[in-house]
């Protein structure tokens, strides 16, 4: 990267960082349990609402209980199950014609990332009915209220129902984008774990690992707060506690509990202190293969950290004690190499491959494009790098032919 786009970046990068403490971050409000959505809703003299989640999940039964709880109680429930794993324009564009089609007046993601993302983008649609979707994507353009926005997550990854962040793919351009705007902060979120257990056993180890990487990202970033390195690290410490007792056994409470939590520790930490080049890489690759997210960040969080070097060291060595896998008195490349092999050894304990399949060397210059457009300047990684640049993690991730 030239020096002019490095200065450019770094300077856009602290001005957001001394804005931290000024703007209007905000936690949502927890329930824990699923049951008590039904005299949350009644308070807010909700009648109908509009559940957004996917057809694996609803045909799972994950979500019959509480369509029958809230019908039970005097609240209609229409139900949107179109969801796909990267969500598209046009599943928000279909949500939002259910919504609006069914008098709706609250809006409940039961799912992963994918469904609360979805969500949001619904919600935002609500807000600005006059403006298309792609005209919304970008820093701060959803500042009319949504509906009010429930999160239920069932996988202990994404931190979704506790950011601003939604990200969406265009179908067309396969191209995924962001939006991010304090108004799309859920309202409540109900970690309950056992929505969790039927979460099998891969998905539970790629959206765990997507928690990590949000946390890490959020901890060897520059815009680090005392409050995101705290929550950093304890999300840090309690995935390498769980995420292997949760992938080995889904029914295992404390587990799932804990993983919940570090989700949502993990989630308010890149919420204020974003994340990097994993993040913009992988959601290229959402965007052009439809790759599970969670399975992205798995896959490239090695091979990131590792090309951040010395940049990262010190940081990453912090992370290693905190997971229980370094040294506090040994040199911090020695505790950094430490903690990028016990990250490997996860992945590798719990069947999450080395490479990814169907990358194709012609579309890796475009995807590339992608990433640093989204990446830079936001993003306040330890190593400014370009499109030119980035291409190397694509050709290290990819399968080998």
């Amino acid at each position: 990267m030239n020096i002019f786009k490095k200065v450019y970046c770094r300077a856009f990068q602290t001005v957001f960082r001394l804005a931290i403490p000024f703007l209007p971050y905000r936690e949502p409000e927890i329930l824990n349990g699923v049951e008590e959505l039904a005299a949350l809703l009644k308070d807010k003299n909700v009648r109908a609402a509009l559940l957004v989640t996917d057809a694996g999940i609803r045909k799972a039964g994950i979500t019959a209980p509480l369509e029958e709880l809230l019908e039970k109680n005097g609240v209609r429930v229409a139900v949107y199950d179109g969801t796909r794993a990267n969500p598209t324009a046009a599943n928000v564009e279909e949500a939002r014609e259910l919504y609006m089609r069914e008098n709706c007046e609250c809006l409940i993601a039961v799912g992963g990332g994918s469904s609360m993302d979805c969500a949001k983008a619904v919600g935002a649609r609500i807000a600005y009915s006059e403006k298309s979707l792609d005209r919304l994507k970008g820093l701060l353009r959803v500042l009319r209220p949504i509906p009010l926005l429930i999160a239920v997550p069932t996988t202990t990854g994404t931190g979704s129902e506790t950011t601003l962040a939604a990200v969406i793919t265009d179908g067309e351009k396969k191209h995924k984008y962001t939006m991010n705007d304090f108004t799309l902060i859920p309202r409540y979120a109900v970690l309950d774990p056992s929505v969790t257990y039927t979460l099998p056993p891969y998905l539970t180890a790629t959206t765990g690992m997507d928690a990590l990487t949000h946390a890490v990202e959020a901890f060897i970033g520059r815009s680090t707060t005392r409050e995101t390195k705290k929550k950093a690290l304890e999300a840090t410490a309690l995935i390498f506690g769980n995420i292997e007792r949760a992938y080995r056994d889904g029914t295992d409470r404390a587990a799932r509990e804990n993983m919940l939590k570090a989700a949502y520790l993990a989630g308010i930490a890149f919420s204020k202190s974003y994340v990097g080049y994993i993040h913009a890489v992988a959601h290229s690759l959402g965007g052009q293969y439809n790759i599970p997210h969670g399975l992205a960040n798995s896959v490239l969080m090695p091979v990131v950290l590792e090309a951040y070097g010395k940049k990262a060291y010190k940081k990453l060595h912090a992370l290693g004690v905190a997971a229980g896998v370094a040294d506090a008195a040994e040199p911090h490349k020695t505790g950094a190499q430490k903690f990028i092999r016990a990250v490997r050894g996860l992945n590798a304990r719990m069947g999450i491959p080395e490479t990814l399949p169907g990358i194709e060397r012609g579309d890796i210059p475009k995807m590339a494009k992608y990433a640093d457009k989204e990446a830079n300047p936001l993003y306040p990684v330890p190593m400014l790098l370009n499109a030119r640049e980035l291409e190397k993690f694509y050709h290290l991730v990819a399968e080998r032919s």
